[in-house]
């Protein structure tokens, strides 16, 4: 008794010290409470719910912990409301970047700073250390304030091409220890929903999270690795892993822990909290970072059909690709895997290509290639391969099959980046960790994969219309994704079949075509063989017309996994796409976002028989006003596309 009358006494004498701080987003809808007791914990509310109660955070470097038992020497609010520029503008040219913060600075030498937005909330560490330090791990702790819905891309190992489905699960259903990559969705009461990532991420390992069997997550991370094994051309085996999640320097800033908040469904797929957070552009001359769309040779397997030769990973095909680029005013084609001697000497092209006479074959019709490699390979000699692809007039780089996201991979991306930026040279990160926020620093950056995409049609039933749905509130929070549209053998869900060589997608042609309009994408592929895209001249035309980058977005309609109905704008012109589930459904269309005068729209939408031809479509072509207001009719699986042109 007297023992716990002490203890008792103990903790009454710490929390008689206990003191609260607050920051309210700049409309006020959004509070956040900071907790600085025995341990920094923090609140938060929207209007007058609460949506989480004392999370805990903290960073262990092991002889110490920052954030338990903290002492505050200070603690400052700013605010900020300023106009961005982008360089690659993902969803619009400018961002407003407004919000309030409150930065706690504690002893010895380190501080947290928390940014409330009209849209999320952002944390982060920052230290002041001398020496460096060695991080054994960093506690985001999440405690919801109810047993709320999450959408939960579950992995099965941090050693992860980040590409999953989205379970559909209450918190309490994940059974602790089950994790998940990011971005991961939490749908709260009251219609809020809450996009958790991270930005601003550097020479530090990724972020998982981990359910605990309660409505709580706890942070997980891939360990460094000290030691490993190849196992075969592109994997490891038999990892070594430190105790650590990271050595670093002792003065820097952690990467930002990212809520982006909306009551909204479609504001939620607004928010660009993550460039916003993330480090300025580090390259000084960018004219030459040009976005565009991409033929792609890997998903129809060089499909060709209706030539004189016999197709294959030749000069031949790839002139014919070239040629189907030029058509259209497509600005890139892609070498995928086989364009090497071996995926490991990939200074050489195999003996049935010359690439230097595709490469000049190209500029001479406007068509510039970007160049596949496997990571490893080109990490064995970054700066000679490199140095290569630029004197050959290849313009960028699909580096692939990473596959980690511990502190040396996380490393690597900014390495390539930077020596890429370097030659002027182009990045898509392919078989990647999400992106978190480096395009920013590294514009070159011009896309990432990181998703379950179309490529899964070659050997699954994954990608059904309510995933691609999906993706749009999820993986895209997070930045570009490299979902490689464009099919044009279209199923319905019974009559789909897996297939190789000659694959499909399902849902409507019309359904594909949104994709254009409704990924964030600023290299968008064009998937299909280029033999498909000539059977489609009407089709392949619409998709030719599409921009990659965007003045603004407007998401008109939306609900998380049902559809979605957007409105992008390029030059005086407005681009709309709609997609649904395998929900059938109307929507309506205001266009009271266009300019004045009169524009004329095309209209590529769902056909009267897609229910047994899902390939069918209707296209329409008509003058439209911002007086305008459109009813579109979508097909299960659908979809709606149009481009307003000023007249």
């Amino acid at each position: 008794m007297k023992q716990n009358l002490i203890i008792f006494l103990v903790f009454l004498g710490l929390g008689a010290f206990a003191k609260d701080y607050k920051v309210t987003s700049p409309n006020g809808q959004i509070a956040v409470t900071v907790s600085v007791d025995i341990q920094i914990k923090w609140s938060a509310t929207v209007g007058s719910h609460a949506i989480f109660t004392n999370n805990s955070l903290s960073l262990d470097l092991g002889t110490t912990v920052l954030g338990v038992n903290p002492k505050v020497a200070s603690a400052k609010t700013t605010s900020v409301n300023e106009t961005v520029q982008t360089v690659v503008a993902v969803k619009s040219k400018t961002i407003q970047n407004n919000f309030n913060q409150l930065k706690l600075t504690f002893k010895p030498n380190y501080s947290v700073s928390f940014r409330v937005f009209d849209n999320g909330i952002a944390y982060r560490f920052e230290t002041s250390l001398k020496e460096g330090i060695t991080v054994k791990n960093e506690e985001v702790g999440l405690n919801f304030a109810g047993d709320y819905g999450v959408l939960f891309p579950e992995e099965e190992t941090v050693y992860s091409h980040y590409e999953r489905l989205y379970l559909d699960k209450k918190l309490s259903e994940l059974a602790a220890g089950k994790f998940a990559s990011l971005p991961t969705l939490v749908k709260a009461d009251k219609n809020i929903k809450i996009g958790i990532t991270e930005a601003d991420l550097f020479d530090y390992p990724c972020l998982f999270m981990e359910a605990t069997g309660k409505a709580a997550f706890k942070s997980k991370y891939p360990k460094v690795i000290l030691k490993s094994d190849p196992k075969g051309d592109r994997e490891i085996q038999h990892i070594q892993e430190a105790d650590y999640i990271a050595k670093t320097s002792g003065t820097r800033n952690f990467p930002w822990r990212v809520f982006m908040i909306s009551t909204e469904d479609a504001r939620l797929v607004e928010n660009q909290m993550v460039f916003l957070l993330s480090r300025e552009n580090k390259i000084a001359e960018t004219s030459w970072i040009k976005p565009g769309l991409v033929a792609w040779d890997w998903w129809n397997d060089n499909n060709i059909y209706g030539v004189d030769f016999k197709s294959g990973l030749d000069t031949q095909t790839y002139k014919y690709y070239i040629d189907f680029a030029s058509k259209y005013h497509i600005p890139y084609i892609i070498l995928d895997e086989g364009w090497t001697k071996t995926t490991l000497n990939i200074k050489e092209s195999n003996p049935t290509l010359d690439l230097k006479e595709l490469i000049a074959y190209g500029k001479s019709k406007n068509v510039d290639i970007i160049l596949w490699c496997l990571w490893n390979a080109l990490d064995t000699d970054m700066s000679g391969t490199l140095d290569l692809y630029a004197k050959w007039g290849a313009k960028g780089i699909k580096v692939d099959f990473m596959a980690r996201s511990e502190q040396f991979m996380v490393n690597f991306y900014e390495r390539t980046a930077k020596a890429c930026a370097d030659r002027k040279l182009l990045v898509d990160f392919h078989g990647a960790f999400k992106p978190s926020g480096m395009a920013r620093a590294y514009p070159n950056i011009i896309n990432h994969e990181g998703v379950k995409g179309m490529e899964n049609n070659k050997w699954s039933k994954d990608i059904s219309p309510e995933h691609d749905v999906t993706l749009c509130f999820t993986r895209m929070l997070a930045g570009p994704m490299d979902f490689t549209p464009g099919a044009m053998i279209n199923k319905n869900e019974k009559d789909y079949v897996i297939s190789g060589s000659s694959p499909e997608s399902q849902g409507t042609r019309c359904h594909q075509l949104a994709m254009y309009v409704c990924y964030d994408a600023p290299l968008q592929m064009l998937n299909d063989s280029p033999s498909n895209y000539y059977k489609e001249p009407e089709s392949t035309s619409f998709i030719s017309k599409m921009p990659t980058v965007w003045d603004d977005t407007k998401v008109l309609d939306a609900k998380v996994g049902d559809y979605i109905l957007m409105a992008r704008q390029k030059d005086n012109s407005w681009y709309l796409g709609a997609m649904t589930d395998w929900t059938a459904r109307s929507l309506n269309v205001d266009l009271s976002f266009l300019g004045d005068g009169n524009y004329e729209i095309e209209i590529m939408q769902d056909g009267m028989n897609t229910d047994k031809y899902a390939s069918d479509y209707k296209r329409i072509v008509k003058q439209v006003t911002k007086a305008d207001k459109l009813k579109i009719d979508l097909a299960k699986g659908g979809g709606w596309a149009a481009i307003c042109k000023k007249l």
